[in-house]
Parts: structure tokens; C-alpha cells; sequence
């Protein structure tokens, strides 16, 4: 099976736009949506119209800002942009894209034998996944062979090997291609679309090949100046404009 791995939108249809363009000639046996459709960014309608319109097969999950701007979550811990971005989402969002941002389902979700995928970490949606010590909690129980996870905006690979006891983690630069092995178990981030936090501002998703069992990571170059004209006519915080530019 073929999957298009996508993450953390964040309303950049600037962004979503140009990956859907680059991918639309390639067959996929499914999309795997890994939540954060929105927030942040000031295109959220034409972002979520997109992730609903996909052909085929999707797989989602929500995201911790798709709960807030659909109202399932306070947003106490957000800091001051990101809520009042959330907020401003809220008021945006058509009547039947506030109805599918809501509806997705928390993660993790089983895509197929032993591949899910996730928001945060598997055991917890909203959890953050950085560190070693993260993903040694995440192994310690969860032993499913391959999951995709988001929320942290940093394309990364986190892998265990049972018969070594070890855990390797890997921030994941470029473009890139790598063969799982065998008995190893994976966590592996697509990176952001819409928010990249690695320092490179390009967009940022996976392809997997469940059956070769390799997995490619991609960064394409979108109309940044566009997404953030729209966040700065939106009168949204401008240090959610500029941090695009300059992939943080």
C-alpha cells in the first residue's frame, strides 16, 4: 500500500495547495491526515474544503487546534496568538467546514495492520514527542511496527530496536529515503505543511510504501509571501506571518 503522509496545515492553503499540486500525478492507496487543519493561518475554509474534497481512501485525526476552533477544547494552554488565532478561526469557518473540523476522530487510528496514525504521541493526543526519554515512554507499551504522528512541526524519525535495547532518534533534513528494518519499531513525522519549525520554511510531507516498507520525506517551496498577505489582512498577530518565512 501507498500513502501520502500530510500534517499541521494550519489553515496554510498557500502551503496545502502547492503540496496537492506536486503529488497529484502519483497513485496513493490512501491520505493519512494527521490533524491541524487549522489555526494559525487565515485560510481555513479553502484548507479544510481540500482535506474534505481528497479522492479516495483518507485516514484523519484531529489535531489540538482543530478542537479548539471547533469548541471541543478551552484552549487554556495555548499562548496569546494561538488562541486568539483559534478564536478568529472559529468565527471564519463555514457551517459544514465547523462540522468536519469537529467530527475528526481522535487518534491514534489504525490505517492497517500494524500502521496508525496519531497527533501527538500514540498514548496521548495532545502530548508533545521531542526526546528520547518522549519516545522511550511511547515504546515501553506501544509496539505497533509503524505510526505516523505531528504536532511538533520537525520532520524526525524515532525508532527501537528490541534485540539492541536502543533508541535511535533522527531529525530528518531535505529530501530523504529510508528502508524500516524488520522488528523495528517506528514513530515517524511528516514534518509541517503549514508551519514548519526546523528552520526550513518549505513545506514538508512523507510518502510510504507499506509493502517495500520505505519511507520518503519531501520539501517543496510554496508562495510564502501569499499565506502571510493573508494572515496580515486578517489583523491576525504578525509574528504568525513572519515565523513562515523563516521556518519556526
Amino acid at each position: 500500500m501507498k500513502y501520502l503522509v500530510i500534517s499541521d496545515m494550519h489553515g496554510n492553503w498557500s502551503a496545502l495547495r502547492t503540496v496537492l499540486r506536486r503529488v497529484r500525478r502519483k497513485r496513493f492507496d490512501a491520505i493519512l491526515v494527521l490533524g491541524d487543519l487549522v489555526g494559525y493561518g487565515a485560510a481555513p475554509n479553502q484548507v479544510v474544503e481540500a482535506i474534505g474534497d481528497l479522492k479516495g481512501r483518507v485516514v484523519r485525526v484531529r489535531g489540538n487546534h482543530d478542537k479548539v476552533a471547533s469548541g471541543l477544547d478551552s484552549g487554556e494552554s495555548f499562548n496569546r496568538a494561538a488562541l486568539l488565532a483559534a478564536r478568529w478561526t472559529a468565527d471564519q469557518l463555514s457551517a459544514s467546514n465547523l462540522r468536519l473540523v469537529r467530527e475528526l476522530p481522535r487518534g491514534p487510528q489504525e490505517v492497517e495492520d500494524g500502521l496508525a496514525i496519531c497527533h501527538g504521541s500514540p498514548l496521548d493526543e495532545d502530548r508533545y514527542l521531542f526526546s528520547d526519554r518522549d519516545a522511550a515512554t511511547i515504546f515501553a507499551s506501544w509496539t505497533l511496527p509503524v505510526t505516523f504522528f505531528g504536532h511538533t512541526h520537525v520532520t524526525s524519525l524515532f525508532s527501537f530496536d528490541p534485540a539492541q535495547g536502543e533508541i535511535d532518534v533522527r531529525q530528518l533534513t531535505g529530501d530523504g529515503t529510508l528502508t524500516l528494518r524488520d522488528g523495528v519499531c517506528y514513530l515517524l513525522n511528516p514534518g509541517s505543511i503549514g508551519q514548519p519549525r526546523d528552520g526550513d520554511p518549505r513545506a514538508s510531507y512523507m510518502i510510504y510504501d507499506s509493502e517495500r516498507r520505505v519511507v520518503r520525506w519531501y520539501r517543496v517551496e510554496y508562495p510564502v509571501t501569499e499565506a502571510q498577505k493573508r494572515i496580515r489582512d486578517a489583523n491576525l498577530p504578525v509574528m504568525l506571518a513572519e515565523r513562515l518565512s523563516l521556518g519556526i
